[in-house]
């Protein structure tokens, strides 16, 4: 979109639509292709339920969300998983043992934890940094220098990594982390996202035949809107705190790292 801004600027008759399976889109309530993959996701994670389920251990799911939390917060709330963390509130690891403990004395062994990839520690408990090795320096470009390299190679699934590691250090129950990451953007449109594609597609030759130029199609609900892409680029859409989503979940006792309550129960010796 920053690109095509500067276009408009030079003159180029531009309108844009919405397209993120993040829903991180500055100026619009719905990107394209977010219905879909939180779809996807929702079932995905369901399976990761019963898996961990039958086998008494607990799933650490790491999905999409480097800067916002919408794809996880959103699905994680669909299958009540036990905690979600995302990238708007630093989570406490602390926290989240204690609910899973909680969950296990009550005898319940099994669990979900979702993860977004961009989610965060508070301070004290960032992950430690891995060393260099010139062999993955090799496999990358050769202008790529070691730090690079390991975040290229490592990113996927460090996050749910990390968590899983500190939750089994926490707590006497086996962990096991995975990763949807991706797979997230494969798979069938659903019936929202095919209509919502029209509907911006549409809208997009609405405003072209308007004479509009320099502005994106958004879902202000219930309107198809357009706003000037001056208002969309250089922004991400997060959660905001005051989110009922968030209210949704700590009503269901999902737990979101910040859980300060939950520090008063003891945590078992592993």
């Amino acid at each position: 979109m920053s690109t095509l801004f500067r276009l408009h600027r030079k003159g180029l008759k531009t309108v844009c639509v919405p397209k993120s399976v993040q829903n991180d889109v500055a100026a619009t309530m719905l990107s394209f292709g977010f219905n879909s993959a939180l779809s996807f996701v929702t079932d995905m994670l369901q399976r990761c339920r019963e898996a961990a389920r039958s086998t008494h251990r607990i799933a650490v799911v790491e999905v999409t969300g480097e800067q916002t939390g919408w794809l996880a917060l959103q699905s994680a709330i669909a299958v009540c998983a036990d905690a979600v963390l995302i990238p708007e509130i630093r989570y406490d690891l602390d926290a989240v043992a204690a609910k899973l403990c909680v969950k296990a004395r009550a005898g319940d062994t099994s669990g979900l934890v979702v993860v977004a990839e961009g989610a965060r520690p508070v301070a004290g408990q960032e992950a430690s940094v891995a060393p260099s090795d010139s062999k993955l320096k090799d496999m990358l470009s050769p202008g790529a220098t070691g730090a690079e390299g390991f975040h290229v190679i490592y990113r996927s699934g460090q996050a749910s990594e990390q968590v899983a590691l500190e939750l089994q250090r926490r707590t006497d129950q086996e962990m096991y982390p995975l990763v949807l990451g991706q797979l997230a953007r494969a798979g069938t449109p659903t019936a929202v996202d095919r209509q919502l594609g029209l509907g911006y597609g549409a809208g997009a030759v609405r405003a072209l035949q308007r004479e509009q130029s320099g502005v994106m199609v958004v879902f202000q609900p219930p309107d198809l809107k357009f706003v000037p892409l001056a208002e969309a680029i250089n922004k991400v859409r997060t959660v905001p705190a005051e989110s009922e989503l968030l209210l949704i979940a700590r009503s269901l006792g999902i737990s979101l790292g910040n859980d300060t309550w939950r520090l008063s129960q003891p945590i078992p010796t592993p």
